[in-house]
């Protein structure tokens, strides 16, 4: 018997760096390829730009404290937020190349994970 592990193509374009076209557009941006050492006024500066910034979040570890390389924007409005995708995807910041993409909610984020399908064949 052979032990196969499938995972499904739609799921992991759910996980590919590119936005879908049914990606709905919000206020909040996930930012990732930070550099450990971009701070959260360094990130807020690089998008101030386009819009008013309510919040800014980088993930850290949670016992080092050290930068995890991703966070996120809270625009005030979505306009601001959609400016911001479009100018910065792919842009340099701090000597790395940033990818951004809508923040999801954790009931998305839950679904989307890749789901593993075993099949047996004799």
């Amino acid at each position: 018997m052979i032990l196969k592990t499938k995972i499904f193509r739609g799921v992991m374009r759910a996980f590919s760096s590119e936005s879908s076209p049914n990606q709905k557009i919000c206020s909040k941006l996930f930012v990732a390829g930070l550099s450990f050492d971009t701070n959260e006024s360094a990130l807020k500066k690089a998008f101030s730009p386009y819009g008013e910034i309510l919040e800014v979040k980088i993930i850290v570890h949670r016992t080092s404290y050290r930068s995890l390389g991703y966070g996120f924007i809270k625009f005030a409005k979505e306009t601001d937020a959609e400016s911001a995708l479009e100018h910065m995807k792919g842009q340099l910041l701090q000597g790395r190349i940033i990818r951004l993409e809508y923040a999801h909610g954790p009931r998305q984020i839950q679904e989307s994970k890749p789901q593993l399908k075993a099949e047996i064949e004799d």
